[in-house]
């Protein structure tokens, strides 16, 4: 299956012409001085690059509009390679405008899960969050998020790719800032230990490392929902996300059994680990482990532990009815977002600009192994898993799926994993009825 990025024409925006309410929460007044062209007209940032004396100008109005502390929260990964270097990238802004007293705290919420914790109580939630692309439009629709209606030091539309700005925006408005191109999974191996052919299916990899007396596989027990549906997507199995949030889902069709049967047979191999991520990486540290789906996020563990014989490539076939059958994935993103409540929407924004610029791409990239949505970044880092991540997106859906999917196609998987299903087709029937319930 191709991958699916939808189409979209953003809206330009004004250069520097900020919303209301940005600076100090009490200020009423625009603080950013729109740019204008020689016959005096509004010029838009789609239609030229920012200019350094604009910038300057929409800057300076801002800091002139601002009274007092700054006060301002971000919330990003726990991971601390995420918190150390959004840390970093903090006080670099901190230090760029150093005529402003900022109060910026740092917090711990997963990407995955800021959506949920921000719709709990959005007036108390981050000034600026990362969050996973297929948030976007539960948080649009929740009015959590701010819209890019403006700009101060360039425009995200032109430096990000194609695909991270479609997954930023809503019928054709920008609603967040890119800031990864590289939310999605491939297989990291040994070459050491395995060669191309053997990584190249399920059945070759299994069979090849239960010679070797070593373990292989994916998380396909708790939590599994994510990788699992990389192989009903890869037979051509369809789940997508209707207009009220529930989905649309006919895995348990005679396609989606044969899946299922596949699925039972590749992980009944001794060799088979269907593993969490943290299981995952202390089966690695001691040596068990010889090939593992996973993403950029673990890319400092694999090379460490595989050294010399590090690779990565994209995802194996597997046989579905005696065919070589290409496996899917989800393609994500990383997006940072303000706070539509944000008492500082100028300074927000200002610093979501900072945090996924270039250079703050860059940054994050290294310290992560996570791929940069900027064009200019993502050509300067050479790394395996990207490459095999690269691959792997012509196989590689963007993730837009209903809550709702994911309780039962997690148990489906650790049933599938533990392979004691007397009735393949009643227990697709009931993943499939969980997966598009009606949204209460």
């Amino acid at each position: 299956m191709k991958k699916k990025y939808l189409s979209v024409l953003l809206c330009a925006t004004m250069v520097g012409a900020m919303v209301a309410g940005c600076g100090n929460g009490d200020s009423s007044e625009d603080t950013t001085k729109a740019a204008k062209n020689d016959n005096g007209e509004t010029k838009k940032s789609g239609d030229v690059q920012l200019e350094s004396d604009q910038a300057d100008d929409a800057i300076a109005n801002l800091i002139a509009a601002t009274e007092g502390k700054v006060e301002l929260t971000v919330w990003c990964s726990e991971m601390e390679s995420y918190q150390t270097t959004v840390s970093s990238l903090v006080d670099q802004f901190k230090q760029e405008y150093s005529d402003v007293d900022f109060d910026i705290q740092i917090g711990a919420v997963s990407e995955a899960n800021a959506k949920d914790t921000v719709l709990e109580d959005p007036e108390a939630a981050a000034d600026v969050f990362v969050f996973a692309d297929d948030q976007l439009q539960d948080l649009v629709a929740a009015g959590a998020l701010q819209s890019v209606d403006a700009t101060y030091t360039y425009n995200p539309a032109e430096t990000n790719t194609e695909g991270t700005v479609a997954a930023s925006s809503v019928d054709g408005t920008l609603y967040a800032y890119p800031l990864t191109a590289s939310n999605g999974y491939f297989l990291f191996y040994n070459s050491n230990e395995l060669s191309e052919e053997d990584v190249a299916s399920w059945e070759a990899l299994t069979t090849k490392a239960d010679e070797l007396g070593k373990k292989v596989g994916m998380q396909l027990g708790t939590d599994g929902a994510w990788y699992l549906y990389g192989f009903f997507a890869g037979a051509g199995e369809t789940l997508t996300k209707n207009e009220d949030g529930s989905n649309s889902c006919d895995w348990n069709n005679e396609t989606g059994v044969k899946v299922a049967e596949s699925i039972m047979n590749i992980t009944a191999h001794e060799s088979f680990a269907g593993l969490t991520t943290s299981d995952a990486l202390n089966a690695l540290a001691d040596g068990d482990i010889v090939a593992y789906v996973s993403g950029t996020w673990d890319v400092n563990s694999y090379e460490e532990a595989f050294g010399d014989g590090y690779a990565a490539c994209k995802l194996p076939t597997f046989d579905v009815d005696g065919t070589a059958t290409q496996m899917g994935s989800y393609a994500g993103y990383k997006l940072v977002g303000v706070n539509s409540y944000s008492e500082q929407k100028g300074w927000s924004m200002l610093l979501a600009e900072f945090l996924t610029s270039q250079a703050s791409q860059e940054a994050i990239a290294e310290a992560t192994g996570e791929g940069p949505a900027n064009i200019e970044a993502a050509k300067t880092i050479d790394s395996p898993a990207l490459a095999a991540l690269g691959a792997q997106s012509e196989f590689a859906d963007q993730q837009v799926v209903g809550d709702k999917y994911w309780d039962p196609a997690s148990s489906l998987a650790a049933s599938l994993t533990e392979g004691k299903v007397e009735d393949v087709q009643a227990l697709l029937d009931e993943a499939v009825e969980g997966i598009t319930q009606p949204v209460e």
